[in-house]
């Protein structure tokens, strides 16, 4: 019997309907990028480095690769250890094939053909001829960071950034490259790290230097974040974000929260239910300060971050050792909407859940404080994080489009700190053309190439570029 198999990563790659394969290839697959929330470095960026190999620029931060190669059985020292780039990606070329049915498979060999073109499948007998073809384009200035960018067609990027930040490579950035926009984002998850005083009193020292104030009382805090978030407004941000297990809306006093304040500056420890009430109170003042600067506010929650502490010592935070929680969040939530909703005082806003257990929690929840200031104000963001893979993607559209709009959704974003991890907008693009491809195909919603079509080209760039406001900045700058 003679099976026809689908060949791996052809042009119709995740489109499996003739619509889909119309809406993607008509409608989709030119568009440009709007990445509106990453983790790439701005010094490599606006220094438009040339990474030396794929190791360097596919192993250095990539903690989704690190997990699969430490279950692979490798060694730490080819992971975040002294070994040689080439001993790294060796490794990861053994991993890979491994990887079959994780996410990364695909990436990786997505990024392999749309960056360098090549074909061959990665694994331990094409490690060397792949690490010495593409260390030779890496020489080049056509693969420099900027250049990188441009291959895929993003237009905006958005770094995270903390609120000490000089942003001083965001205005080198601007002010030498006018083809590419960096913008930065207020990411003032520190100025909530309340669990071991001295480290947050360190923090703080540093937060007195970079606004040349000092901060010794709730009131004064709250003016030196005003203060720097005033100056990241100045270098061009539009948005802020916030990474936490789970939302913060307890009942406080000011006259309590100066006194935790206080007490914490002063070196002393605060109970559980004591750093609860004061990052409630930082929390609050915070998204007040996002909506009257006409921000959007992005909350992240959901990572239980840092859970093997032997390597926490070794290696640092943020190295892969954290993984999906269960925080109970719906309440939370919806007290922190609801108080700043009630004082005229919300944001924009997008909220990221990591797990999927909540995307109907998120989804409805958004729904109960849209006011009608702006098409699909409240935002159920894109699958973050363990969920940015094929069924997180389709689980989060499919909640979106039963309990929202899923035609104003703002689409997709890299939250990579790689910079070859731009495909992702076409994995999303091919995974988002053939679910509604699908849905034409079963007659679950009208044949109708032009109306599904726009729709199609509002998720993956339109809507971001009318909700984050570019387009009537990009007006401005040309009147």
């Amino acid at each position: 019997m003679i099976m026809h198999m689908k060949p791996f990563l052809d042009d119709h790659f995740l489109l499996f309907s003739k619509s889909a394969k119309t809406l993607y290839h008509d409608f989709a697959r030119d568009l440009p990028i709007i990445d509106f929330h990453s983790h790439l470095n701005p010094k490599d960026l606006a220094e438009n480095r040339n990474f030396s190999n794929l190791t360097q620029a596919w192993l250095e931060g990539d903690h989704y690769k690190w997990r699969a190669m430490r279950t692979n059985g490798v060694h730490e020292k080819y992971i975040t250890g002294n070994a040689s780039d080439l001993e790294k990606f060796k490794k990861w070329a053994y991993t890979v094939p491994f990887t079959l049915r994780n996410p990364l498979y695909h990436w990786t060999h997505l990024e392999l053909r749309r960056y360098f073109g090549i074909h061959e499948l990665l694994h331990s007998g094409t490690a060397n001829n792949i690490f010495e073809d593409t260390r030779e384009m890496f020489q080049s200035t056509d693969y420099s960071c900027q250049n990188l960018l441009r291959m895929m067609h993003v237009e905006v990027v958005c770094t995270s950034d903390d609120p000490i930040d000089s942003l001083a490579y965001h205005q080198a950035f601007k002010d030498t490259v006018p083809d590419l926009q960096m913008r930065p984002s207020f990411r003032a998850d520190k100025v909530m790290a309340l669990q071991e005083s001295a480290s947050y009193n360190h923090y703080l020292d540093d937060l007195e230097k970079a606004s040349d104030q000092e901060i010794g009382s709730f009131n004064a805090l709250i003016q030196v974040l005003k203060k720097r978030h005033d100056y990241f407004s100045q270098q061009g941000c539009r948005l802020s974000d916030h990474g936490f297990y789970t939302f913060y809306a307890d009942a406080y006093t000011h006259s309590e929260v100066e006194k935790l304040f206080s007490k914490i500056r002063s070196g002393a420890e605060l109970s559980l239910a004591d750093r609860s009430k004061l990052v409630s109170a930082i929390l609050y003042e915070l998204a007040v300060m996002h909506h009257d600067a006409g921000w959007t506010q992005q909350f992240h929650y959901g990572a239980l971050r840092n859970v093997n502490t032997l390597m926490l010592q070794e290696i640092g935070p943020d190295s892969g050792y954290d993984s999906i929680g269960d925080p109970r969040a719906a309440i939370p939530m919806a007290r922190l909407f609801d108080r700043l909703a009630k004082n005229n005082k919300l944001a924009k806003t997008i909220v990221y859940n990591l797990n999927p257990a909540d995307n109907e929690v998120v989804a409805t929840m958004m729904g109960n404080f849209q006011d009608g200031s702006v098409p699909a104000k409240m935002q159920f963001g894109s699958g973050w994080w363990f969920l940015d893979q094929k069924e997180g993607m389709e689980k989060q559209l499919n909640a979106l489009s039963n309990m929202g709009l899923l035609s104003r959704f703002v689409g997709m974003l890299t939250d990579s700190r790689s910079f070859l991890s731009y495909p992702r907008h076409e994995y999303f693009r091919r995974i988002l053309c053939n679910l509604l491809g699908s849905d034409m195909e079963n007659g679950l919603i009208p044949a109708d190439f032009e109306m599904m079509g726009n729709m199609v080209q509002g998720i993956c760039y339109y809507n971001a570029k009318h909700y984050f406001g570019f387009e009537k900045e990009e007006l401005n700058k040309m009147s």
